[in-house]
């Protein structure tokens, strides 16, 4: 694996407040907002008329919004046309390829500055029409037909996680309580609640209709209760990500350029693609993702690091054994020990490597077509010291890693960044 032709950085990022926004926003106003708020990010400003292209990350504005040919109407909305503006489409891996495509074009020295937009409005429609288009994901020959929704699928990646290492639904509940501790401090996050505020929400909810007061012990006992109903066994409704509409924008520039808007770029020195049969009857092992080990695999190799290198990640925790599944294909645990290193605090924001800082897909929302973007946009936060309120970490961030996974492994991409 090759190093970059030309070093690329980014040298600005922001987002939309992931959330609920329909009918008061659909993917334009998310994806100016999220223009704006990458405008205000870049130190020495950016015009459009210094980018060369604009490259969208959106997995189904066709199916949730009835809008396809989506690229030209995001570049036109700030002032880009008539540059080009293609569309990717990965799954929930969108903006997470739109990104690496826009890597390697700078890289390749065909543009030197380019943004990248991941959008996606997803409230338009209503849930069981958002539960079919993402099934559009998975198997349309043998798991579609056969009624297999996202929930199922990784339901059944979590069985057998269970049977061949004996995890069990509390590890997968620790991981939602950190991310949700997490996601109240994101300002940007759909649900700004711990699983704390959330107890203590209900508990309160109970007094005031004067019902039965809940005595839940701890969160653990609380996600244990009819409050947190079973989706597909063994996943919970707090295992699994949010509905979101949101949109992210990322300023990324060659080398040679990149100082014109930053003293501080946050440089790409790794990306990695890879893919798996979209079925699960496919793989051999449902345990763990080819597609992502693939992807790290070369992103490593690109950046010259090891796992153990990376002091800070962002992962695709679609649902919360997703992100014990990324700890251990990205190489930072065996295979069975995630689970142990989380339930010691290990992935927490004060742990040796702190794990989804943002509060995730869990808590921040996951906006299928801006994850990946938005991911990129908590390391830039994270590396330049700037995270709001009280989730930047407490030592200074020199490699950091993005895992975007589209659909059930069929599509990952690993980005590393470093100062």
């Amino acid at each position: 694996m090759g190093k970059l032709a030309r070093r690329v950085a980014i040298v600005g990022a922001g987002m939309s407040k992931f959330g609920q926004w329909f009918p008061l926003k659909r993917n334009p106003d998310l994806w100016v907002d999220a223009w704006i708020d990458a405008l205000n990010r870049v130190d020495n400003g950016i015009e459009p008329k210094e980018i060369d292209a604009c490259y969208v990350g959106n997995y189904s504005s066709d199916l949730f919004n009835h809008q396809g040919h989506l690229g030209p109407q995001m570049a036109n909305l700030v002032g880009l046309t008539p540059k080009p503006a293609p569309r990717f489409e990965g799954a929930c891996a969108s903006s997470g390829v739109a990104f690496r495509q826009a890597i390697l074009a700078i890289a390749s020295g065909v543009h030197d500055v380019i943004t990248v937009c991941g959008c996606e409005s997803m409230t338009e429609v209503s849930t069981t029409l958002v539960t079919d288009t993402l099934a559009t994901a998975s198997d349309n020959i043998f798991e579609y037909p056969a009624g297999a929704t996202f929930p199922g699928l990784y339901a059944a990646i979590a069985s057998a996680h269970f049977h061949k290492y004996g995890t069990t639904p509390e590890d997968l509940m620790r991981v939602g309580i950190k991310n949700h501790e997490n996601g109240k401090e994101n300002p940007f996050a759909q649900m700004q609640q711990s699983i704390k505020d959330i107890m203590a929400s209900k508990i309160k909810k109970a007094e005031s209709q004067g019902g039965s007061i809940p005595e839940w012990k701890d969160e653990i006992d609380f996600l244990k209760s009819s409050s947190n109903p079973m989706i597909a066994s063994p996943l919970r409704l707090f295992d699994c990500s949010l509905v979101t509409d949101g949109a992210a924008c990322l300023f990324l520039a060659a080398e040679d350029v990149a100082k014109k808007y930053t003293d501080t770029p946050i440089w790409i020195t790794g990306t990695g693609q890879g893919s798996a049969s979209l079925s699960l009857h496919d793989r051999n092992d449902i345990t763990s993702f080819i597609a992502t080990k693939e992807a790290a695999k070369q992103a490593y190799l690109m950046a010259g690091l090891q796992p153990k290198d990376i002091q800070i990640a962002e992962v695709h925790d679609c649902f919360t054994i997703a992100e014990i599944l990324a700890m251990e294909d990205l190489g930072f645990y065996e295979k069975g020990k995630a689970a142990e290193a989380i339930k010691n605090g290990e992935s927490k924001r004060d742990g040796i490597l702190p794990i989804n800082t943002s509060g995730g897909l869990k808590s921040k929302g996951h906006p299928v077509g801006a994850t990946g973007a938005a991911m990129a946009v908590e390391i830039f936060k994270q590396m330049r010291g700037i995270a709001e309120r009280n989730r930047q970490v407490k030592f200074d961030v020199e490699k950091a890693l993005t895992h975007n996974l589209g659909g059930s492994g069929g599509t990952c991409v690993v980005t590393i960044y470093q100062k």
